[in-house]
C-alpha cells in the first residue's frame, strides 16, 4: 500500500510538472505572439511612412508640373490675345468704313 501511495505521489508530481511545462510553453507562445504583433506594427508603420513619402513626392511633382502648365497656358493665352488685338487694330478701319457706308447709303425701294 505504501508503494501505491508513492506511485500516486509520483503521478501527481509528474502531472504538476507537465502542467508547469504547458503553462511555460503557453506563456512563451503568448510572448512571441506579442513580439510578432509589435514587429508587424513597426513594419506597417515604416511601410506606411514610405508610401506616404512617395505620395508626397509625386504630389509635389504633379503640383510643380501643374504650375508649369498654368504658366505655359497663361503665356499662350496672352499671345493669342495680343494677336487678336493686332488683327482687330489692322482691320478696324475697314470695318468702320463698311459700317458707315451701309448706314449712310439710302436704298430706295420701288413699289
Amino acid at each position: 500500500m505504501d508503494n501505491r501511495q508513492g506511485g500516486i505521489q509520483l503521478l501527481l508530481a509528474a502531472e504538476q510538472e507537465a502542467q508547469q511545462i504547458v503553462n511555460t510553453a503557453r506563456n512563451e507562445k503568448m510572448a512571441r505572439l506579442r513580439q510578432a504583433k509589435e514587429e508587424a506594427q513597426k513594419e506597417i508603420a515604416a511601410y506606411r511612412s514610405q508610401i506616404e513619402l512617395e505620395f508626397q513626392k509625386k504630389l509635389a511633382q504633379s503640383s510643380g508640373d501643374s504650375g508649369a502648365n498654368v504658366k505655359r497656358l497663361e503665356q499662350e493665352t496672352d499671345a493669342k490675345i495680343e494677336h487678336l488685338k493686332s488683327e482687330a487694330a489692322r482691320i478696324s478701319h475697314d470695318i468702320v468704313s463698311m459700317l458707315l457706308k451701309q448706314v449712310t447709303t439710302v436704298q430706295t425701294s420701288a413699289k
